[in-house]
């Protein structure tokens, strides 16, 4: 594969598995994060052109200064993968914490128009390329106390079929993942490292692993020029919708 691919929180969870799954099929890799060991681990293990960026994507400044700092050899950027992102606590509007509000609208929302923005003069002088924006399936409904991430979620349901619109007379191919249960870091944030209670999350049910939405980007990324995937919704088998689980 001749593709240079950015991917943002690319140091865990789904953004790792994307940038080894793509790794494996020898793209080259533009892995963003804010963790600059694991970074620098990931780098080692990948038996392809790497090239790291460490920035937060919350940070609009250190995203611009990022992008701006490519080497030519990785300027030609064909496909972004807005993948950084996180949840954090899960309470009614009441007793929210405003600083978990704002990590979770700076973070899912402005990062993720950061990135795109920064990005988009690489791809528009070119007129080609591919946005690939991870949402969930918190963007399609609403449930208890997932308020604001809901809403961050929501955001990115809505920017991405801005993107297409705005985007169409150029080429340039944007579409959206919306997972169900993954099994990663996430819940482990959302509850400030309480393993058990994001253990239980995931318990008696199998739920998606990283790789599972991977695969997913990937067959959007290998579709042919002609077809944009839209939007694709993955759910785990024992997932209905946002709120009703089959658990053993």
């Amino acid at each position: 594969m001749y593709k240079t691919i950015l991917i943002t929180g690319a140091t865990s969870g789904i953004g790792k598995a994307t940038a080894i799954h793509f790794a494996a099929l020898g793209a080259r890799l533009i892995l963003c994060g804010r963790r600059q060991e694991r970074l620098n681990q990931l780098k080692k293990e990948l038996q392809t052109e790497v090239h790291i960026l460490n920035f937060d994507v919350r940070d609009r400044a250190a995203v611009f200064m990022a992008i701006e700092s490519l080497p030519k050899a990785f300027e030609q950027i064909d496909v972004l993968i807005n993948n950084a992102g996180n949840a954090h606590g899960l309470d009614d509007v009441i007793e929210a914490s405003l600083d978990d509000w704002d990590a979770m609208i700076d973070g899912n929302v402005k990062g993720v128009m950061y990135v795109t923005k920064a990005v988009l003069p690489l791809m528009t002088k070119r007129k080609s390329g591919q946005i690939i924006n991870i949402g969930s399936i918190a963007g399609h409904e609403v449930y208890p106390k997932g308020n604001v991430y809901c809403t961050s979620k929501f955001a990115i349901n809505a920017f991405t079929q801005g993107l297409r619109i705005d985007l169409n007379p150029i080429g340039i191919r944007v579409g959206a993942v919306h997972p169900g249960l993954v099994e990663t870091e996430f819940s482990k944030v959302r509850f400030k490292g309480d393993v058990d209670r994001a253990k239980s999350v995931y318990s008696q049910l199998d739920a998606l692993q990283a790789e599972d939405i991977a695969n997913t980007i990937a067959f959007m990324v290998h579709a042919p020029e002609h077809i944009t995937i839209a939007e694709i919704t993955v759910l785990p088998t024992a997932q209905a919708n946002a709120t009703i689980l089959n658990k053993k």
